[in-house]
């Protein structure tokens, strides 16, 4: 599995001749000029903000993807997918954000979205179990704080930890709380399961 960030909350995952998009940057984001367009077989959209449901962007030529974009359960290309439904505030408006537990090749994977509050519900939590990678916000207007964030994370109990929707800032005061301040940083990350085994609450910072 190859795990590559491109900005925001936008992530892409490739495993073998599988390509799978979370929160694409719309075009019509202030944010879309820096990323460039490929074609993903599955995107899932957390978020209905143009910062986070560019399906568009995500299409290439004859790949559309299977797109999500709502709690439920989907089954796509021997990927698994379940939407936990949660709610937000951005920029004064409330929507939803759903959860996503995805396993793919054997992976479980959690994908926070853009959550504001650190209380999750309890069926959430059940349906979200422990994953052995968890994608989480750090901060930025009225997303998670640095520190909440990482007391949310951990509670999962994930092998590894993914920041996203950061700034340098807001990364450093994550790293603090971790106590991982040298946590290594990659523009790619390439993991097989058998690489997660013995981790626990391990940090990764992907870059653009």
């Amino acid at each position: 599995m190859i795990i590559t960030y491109l900005g925001k909350q936008f992530f892409k995952i490739s495993q073998g001749d599988l390509t799978v998009a979370f929160n694409p940057i719309s075009k019509d984001s202030k944010l879309s000029a820096k990323v460039s367009k490929f074609g993903s077989d599955i995107a899932l959209s957390t978020t209905n903000h143009k910062d986070y449901n560019g399906f568009e962007m995500v299409s290439h030529g004859e790949t559309v993807p299977f797109s999500v974009s709502g709690p439920g359960d989907y089954e796509v290309k021997d990927v698994y997918i379940k939407g936990v439904l949660s709610e937000t505030i951005l920029e004064g408006k409330k929507y939803i954000n759903t959860i996503y537990s995805v396993i793919i090749e054997n992976i479980s994977i959690c994908f926070l979205g853009a959550i504001g509050d650190e209380k999750i519900s309890a069926s959430a939590r059940e349906q979200i179990a422990s994953p052995d990678i968890l994608f989480v916000p750090i901060g930025n207007n009225d997303l998670l704080d640095p520190e909440k964030a990482y007391k949310l994370a951990t509670t999962f109990e994930p092998k590894l930890i993914i920041p996203m929707d950061y700034d340098e800032k807001t990364l450093k005061a994550f790293l603090k709380e971790a106590g991982q301040e040298n946590a290594e940083k990659m523009e790619k990350l390439v993991i097989k399961s058998k690489d997660l085994t013995g981790k626990e609450n391990k940090i990764i910072i992907l870059t653009e």
